[in-house]
């Protein structure tokens, strides 16, 4: 299943699912990608799910999450949504690869909510994912309350972006509002709720550390920077007091898979915190070791 190159079977928590098919149903970023993102030209034609699994093999990654990602508000020209159906196909297809994350928009108020909860409960999505800057909504919001709470009814982890925000598309700049402070007011109102702030909270990655130090019930996910050039405040967090608050992602396409792999490899963890972030902890938070 995995490269025997690595040691550990990783699991990557932030994927991106990247058929043909759907990226055709998207606005054209190709700027955005191969230039300050650097993805590969090849990659932005699409991938079948085979593909992205063979990149997987030789990443030693066994298992993604995929996102079912709500990109803005859904009539918005910049915008974009996944159809959970989608993602749903991708994970019946290879069951024991794949796992879904149900996207949220809070615009659809309610209704978003139904959605969210038909996900986990028909579909088996494990989770949900959400950009605060796609909406300009900070997490701690009136408006991402409802999701909140439906997720901790379900007892499924919320992952968002904290960090700044990129220019996606020029003629629609969005601000950065997902300070990671944000995420105290929401630990504090959802207690039993698991929050991870994915994107390591760059530029604001010590404060991302002070929350998941302060709240047990908050992580960070490492996806989108390149290991190479994490915070050594970060590396440090992971290798110690902190590892058992991180899960590794790559935001692929953002990162490659193997190239993430390698430049973690690269970092000189201690054994048990390595395997900690790259399989340990993804697995107790999401409920998937039991």
């Amino acid at each position: 299943m995995t490269s025997h190159s690595y040691d550990i079977p990783a699991i990557d928590a932030v994927v991106n699912i990247w058929t043909p098919e759907l990226l055709a149903q998207r606005p054209k970023r190709d700027a955005f990608y191969s230039g300050k993102m650097n993805v590969d030209t090849a990659i932005m034609q699409g991938l079948s799910h085979e593909d992205m699994l063979r990149r997987m093999d030789a990443a030693g990654i066994e298992q993604a999450f995929l996102i079912a990602a709500k990109v803005g508000p859904w009539q918005h020209r910049a915008s974009y949504h996944v159809p959970y159906e989608a993602v749903a196909e991708a994970v019946n297809r290879h069951p024991d690869r794949f796992h879904g994350l149900a996207g949220l928009d809070p615009t659809e108020g309610m209704r978003g909510v139904r959605e969210l909860e038909k996900a986990v409960r028909e579909y088996g999505f494990i989770g949900a994912h959400f950009y605060p800057h796609w909406f300009e909504l900070a997490p701690d919001h009136a408006k991402w309350y409802p999701f909140y709470a439906k997720c901790a009814e379900l007892d499924v982890p919320v992952q968002l972006q904290v960090g700044q925000s990129m220019i996606y598309d020029p003629s629609h700049r969005l601000r950065s509002v997902g300070r990671p402070i944000c995420l105290d007011a929401v630990a504090c109102d959802f207690p039993e709720l698991k929050i991870i702030g994915i994107h390591v909270g760059i530029p604001w990655t010590e404060e991302m550390i002070a929350m998941a130090w302060k709240h047990p019930n908050v992580y960070i996910g490492t996806d989108a920077h390149s290991p190479r050039y994490w915070p050594e405040a970060f590396v440090k967090y992971i290798d110690s007091y902190g590892q058992d608050k991180v899960m590794f992602g790559t935001d692929f396409p953002i990162l490659d898979f193997k190239r993430a792999r390698d430049e973690i490899e690269a970092l000189g963890l201690r054994p048990g915190p390595r395997e900690k972030l790259l399989r340990g902890n993804v697995l107790r938070v999401y409920g998937l070791d039991r």
